[in-house]
This record gives C-alpha cells, structure tokens and sequence, in this order.
C-alpha cells in the first residue's frame, strides 16, 4: 500500500518522458504568441531544461475522498453577493498585512502545497487580528513535520495539511536568512529563470526535505517550539464558484488553490493565462488575492511562489469563471483561532 502511494504521489507530478529542450519550448512559446490571445509567453527557464526536470515545482495534490468530509464553512458575515466589485485586490483591502503581497521562493523544492498554506494561514491571521499579529507561519515546518501530508520536497496534499494546522499546528518562521520566528526557511532561494542575480538553479540536482526538528532552530527566537504553535479552529473547502470564492476572499482573506499545470504555463510572461499548448505536468497550489478584468477578460489575481523574476513581478492572472485548468475547483481556507 505504501509503495502504491509513493508511485501515485510522485506519477501526479511526472510527465510522460519525451526529448524536449530549445526546440520543444520554442514551439511553446510561437505557438502560445501566434495566438494573438490575452497573454504573452518567452523564456522564464534555460532552454535546455526538460519538463521532466520542471516537474519538481509541482507538488500539490487534493485528496478527491477528503473534499466531501471537510468542515461546514461559516456564512456568517459573508458579503451579499450584490456588493461583489468588478475588480478587488487584498493588498490595498488590508494595506497593513504586508505578507498578502509576498512573493514567496519555494527554491528546488516542491514545496508549493507548504509555502502556499502558510502564507494563506499569515494573511488570515494578520486579517483577523486587525493587523495586530503580524507573525509568519512556518512553511518549513508544515514541510518537514507533517508526516501525513505527502513527501516534503517530493509534493503534498491539501487537504491532509489543512486537516494538520487544525489538530496540531504550525510554528512561526520567515523566508530563507531572514532569521525571523521559530524555524526559517532553510532551502536557499535560486534563480529558475535565464538571468537573474541569484544562484541558478539546478532542476537535475533534487533538494532534500529538511529533516524535522521539534524545537526552534532559530536560537535568536525567544519562545518555545511547542509554546509556538499556531492552530487554525477549522478549515473547509470553498464551493467551486466564482461567487463563493469572490465572498470568501471578501470577507476572510486571500485563499489557497491547486490547478493542474500544463507545458505552457512555466512560459507566461504577462496577461491572463489560459492553457493554450503543451501537455499536463502536474498540480502546483499558490495563493489568490483578488481579481479583474483585463482587455474584457475576467481573472483570478495569484501569487506564485518562484520568486519576483517570474511572470509579473511573482504574480499571475489567470481566466476567472470558467474553471480554467481546474482553478476554481481546487479552493481551500480556515479559520484562526482569536488568540492568534
């Protein structure tokens, strides 16, 4: 049973092996520009590198037999769906929650599913303490410790983290050298794009998962690792509707979401993403903040977590009401405690 789990967690990730390189990626990017369509595609990794080699940055998966058994969600205070904006932004809506805007580094790690949550579980309690606990939670934590939500740098599953932050909790810790909370990121950031001012990145060279440590590895950090812990009172999966995710974000904070990751994805540059080429690589989860129009076509607004060199400055738009690449089927968010 367990070898049949290792080989579908890590089977959802792969691509079937193939010769791909310059030749194969400007095919991508020709036939995505010859489109005249909403967005614009060019070269965000070297040439050479192989799909099978990108598949490392794809790590979420949802658990379809957990999505039926998540808590009920709140409906108290939810915004009436008639006072829903054409365009929303949680960065201007909650300007004192700076993280919301944050453009993670997952470096050569799939760690998409850990840094995604964590950052969702920041902003939510930055939100509900009205900007008085601007504490950052521990992505390597959740990535190291949660021994139930998948393979750490090998990918994870959504519904089995968020079930995690509910019953165990997460300690604080900030991005990689910050020296900021219980446990920082220990995975060095790398450029996965052609230039950039940081180390390159090596997709062949895989990253261990950071072996799990029950206590503050931090030691500027004052508290306990178990006095650390931050819990989430419930999380729930949100109802696949653009109205339902519109109101959730509204009324709680930017949320988590897993969509399925094609060939063409890995070369957006700007505009609003819809899958045009190439085949399916995987399941990468980041984080939505808002939404917009732009030249007449609605959008999801999305912090990645590749750093600021890819797409717009880390974020991307992709197509909003039509469950583009699955976007809008894969939602998730929680509650935090008060005392968070």
């Amino acid at each position: 049973m367990y070898r049949f789990l290792v080989v579908f967690f890590i089977g959802f990730c792969q691509s079937s092996s193939s010769p791909d390189g310059t030749e194969r990626w400007n095919s991508i990017i020709q036939e995505v520009n010859a489109a005249n369509g909403v967005w614009k595609a060019g070269y965000n990794f070297d040439p050479q590198v192989t799909t099978e080699s990108l598949k490392r940055l794809c790590g979420s998966k949802i658990r379809d037999d957990w999505i039926g058994k998540t808590p009920s969600k709140s409906e108290e205070d939810y915004i009436p769906i008639n006072e829903i904006p054409e365009s929303f932004d949680a960065r201007d809506n909650w300007k004192n929650c700076h993280n919301i805007g944050h453009v993670h580094d997952q470096g050569n790690c799939g760690s998409c599913w850990a840094v995604s949550l964590t950052s969702v579980m920041t902003d939510r309690v930055c939100i509900f303490s009205k900007a008085k606990i601007r504490t950052t939670i521990a992505a390597e934590d959740l990535l190291s410790c949660c021994n139930e939500c998948g393979f750490g740098c090998g990918g994870g599953c959504l519904c089995c983290s968020w079930d995690h932050v509910t019953r165990v909790g997460i300690s604080s810790g900030g991005d990689y050298g910050s020296h900021s909370g219980c446990k920082p990121y220990t995975i060095p950031p790398c450029e996965h794009h052609i230039n950039g001012s940081l180390p390159r990145c090596n997709p062949d060279n895989e990253v261990d998962t950071p072996l799990c440590h029950q206590r503050c590895t931090n030691r500027q950090y004052e508290r306990s690792y178990w006095r650390d812990q931050r819990k989430f009172k419930k999380w729930y999966h949100v109802n696949a509707t653009v109205e339902e995710i519109q109101k959730e974000i509204m009324t709680h904070g930017p949320v988590q979401v897993a969509f399925t990751v094609y060939e063409d994805f890995f070369t957006y540059k700007s505009g609003v993403y819809h899958y045009i080429t190439g085949k399916k690589v995987g399941g990468h989860a980041v984080k939505i903040i808002g939404w917009g129009i732009q030249q007449r076509t609605p959008y999801w607004l999305i912090v990645n977590s590749w750093n600021t060199h890819w797409g717009e400055n880390g974020l991307f738009k992709i197509v909003r009401g039509k469950d583009e690449c699955n976007i809008e089927h894969g939602v998730f968010a929680g509650i935090p405690h008060s005392n968070h």
